[in-house]
């Protein structure tokens, strides 16, 4: 079972909100309607609501000595945010608290009120900074997209329960995934049909990269040709990523559920051959400010981040109706 506490209204610095993020992006139609079509839902998540909330991400890290660590108020901040947005929203929310060492920290997770419940489609992305920057690229990126993409989903009633889930202290050791799936019973980990995971979908000078299902348990090779054929149907170029227990995904490899996600790079170095596909600089790191102070609002491809917030929306909604049995 799930070791929680009661979610309640947050108070956040009314700095961060001055106006619904979801009112930011797309048209006012997407505040009312169900987006329960590809075309709908990507009108609503737009490269605007991401930024917005990477924008209160980086607020809160100034307010909060440079950084969003576990254990730090920065992301005890971090995630009242997450959760007051979600609340906003309508989900099912709850606080799974654990320790590391001496880091009370939690992990967020929000589900639909609606779905087969034998049939649960995660989609996940790590909240926590390192201690020395803001974390806005890494993992802003990432846990700003699925934010936005559940907040337009909102309206949505899934064939298949989907849950969405913020990390905690995957700084230390992926810590909050791992201790979310050992936290399950067997039953509990046998309704989840798959997990896809978003873990630094903007770096500035990336390569787009899509976890290579033929290392992850049945199913995941699926999950790879769903995003191979959103980048080719785009007419954008990709490469195959070999699961390296980098990221959350490991968690679930491990416990034999199907696995897949994005990724743009953190700090491998881009080669002449990947200059000529995708631009950038050869020779310097995927994402030159990874874990360091400068990964800030401003360190972010806007073009792949735009691309990869609409393969997340395309993926969620796509795998929330697919008949899994």
């Amino acid at each position: 079972m799930l070791a929680i506490r009661p979610v309640f209204s947050l108070l956040l610095l009314c700095l961060f909100i001055i106006v619904p993020f979801s009112a930011l992006a797309g048209p006012k139609s997407c505040d009312k309607r169900a987006n329960n079509t590809n075309s709908k839902l990507l009108e609503c998540v737009t490269l605007e609501g991401v930024r917005a909330h990477q924008e209160a991400f980086q607020a809160i890290a100034d307010a909060n000595g440079g950084t969003r660590a576990s254990g730090t108020p920065g992301y005890d901040a971090s995630v009242d945010y997450v959760v007051e947005s979600l609340l906003a929203a309508g989900y099912n929310i709850t606080l799974q608290e654990f320790v590391v060492g001496s880091v009370t920290t939690s992990n967020v997770i929000a589900e639909t009120t609606s779905g087969d419940s034998n049939n649960v489609i995660m989609i996940g992305a790590q909240l926590d900074s390192v201690t020395l920057g803001p974390g806005i690229q890494n993992n802003g990126s990432g846990s700003a997209a699925i934010l936005e993409v559940a907040v337009q989903m909102a309206r949505v009633r899934p064939r298949n329960t989907v849950r969405f889930a913020w990390w905690g202290a995957e700084e230390l050791g992926l810590a909050g995934s791992s201790y979310y799936v050992s936290s399950l019973s067997q039953e509990e980990l046998d309704n989840i049909a798959l997990y896809l995971n978003f873990d630094m979908i903007g770096s500035p000078n990336f390569v787009r990269f899509i976890w290579d299902g033929a290392g992850g348990p049945n199913g995941s090779e699926s999950i790879e040709d769903f995003f191979a054929g959103f980048y080719a149907g785009l007419g954008l170029p990709y490469e195959e990523k070999t699961f390296d227990a980098s990221s959350a995904y490991q968690a679930f490899i491990d416990a034999s559920i199907p696995a897949g996600g994005l990724f743009t790079g953190s700090n491998g170095i881009k080669t002449e051959a990947q200059v000529v596909i995708y631009g950038g600089t050869a020779g310097d790191q995927y994402d030159p400010c990874y874990n360091l102070a400068c990964d800030t609002f401003d360190n972010i491809s806007l073009e792949v981040l735009d691309q990869n917030a609409d393969a997340v929306a395309a993926s969620t909604l796509y795998y929330a109706n697919k008949k899994m049995q």
